[in-house]
């Protein structure tokens, strides 16, 4: 009997992002246990045994939460696992929810990929679970996740202090990232307008 595909959520020209599965294990494992990513999060590096990592991770995979819920970032060309976007603190009410991002891979790390990944799951967020805005907290000595996240749309609102660290919040709404998207359409189709045909190179 053959296993059912992961569901696929959305696609954009670098990534595809879908549900997770327990063969994507041992990459959150290992990624959960580095140092310098954990230091990103502003947390530590799990202490638990893999046996046990995978044990709830099953468990998680068995009964999801709509409260948050974490996709697999897949490079579009080659199919290969290189990190996880997520949405947590859902709030059916005030049609919001929190985003976080890992790009476990280095090798695809200040190359757009992470990006992409974030202005897909916003795509789905607001379109399929009808979110009226997403927002995100990102280190303050982070310039590099901040420059990611304002190349996805998101926008500085304040300075926050949590747990000890200081982090700046950011945000979008519906309405912006649906500007974003037509701004960017139009851009790309008076690109193709003024690009020479094939017959005139």
């Amino acid at each position: 009997m053959t296993a059912t595909a992961p569901r696929v959520i959305a696609e954009g020209i670098l990534v595809r992002l879908r549900e997770k599965q327990i063969e994507d294990a041992w990459r959150d494992y290992t990624w959960r246990k580095d140092r310098e990513l954990a230091d990103y999060d502003a947390t530590r590096p799990i202490a638990m045994t893999f046996r046990a990592y995978t044990a709830t991770m099953t468990e998680d995979l068995r009964r999801p939460s709509k409260f948050r819920r974490t996709y697999a970032i897949e490079d579009r060309d080659n199919g290969r696992h290189i990190g996880n976007v997520m949405y947590y603190g859902y709030d059916a009410y005030l049609g919001e929810a929190e985003l976080g991002i890992t790009i476990g891979d280095r090798a695809y790390w200040s190359r757009g990929f992470g990006s992409e990944a974030v202005r897909c799951l916003l795509g789905h967020l607001f379109g399929e679970l009808e979110l009226r805005r997403v927002y995100l907290h990102t280190l303050t000595t982070n310039a590099r996740a901040q420059h990611a996240f304002r190349r996805a749309g998101f926008r500085r609102l304040r300075s926050v202090r949590r747990d000890g660290y200081d982090f700046e919040r950011m945000e979008i709404s519906r309405e912006e990232f649906a500007l974003q998207e037509r701004a960017a359409s139009e851009a790309g189709d008076h690109e193709r307008r003024d690009s020479p045909g094939a017959g005139a190179l």
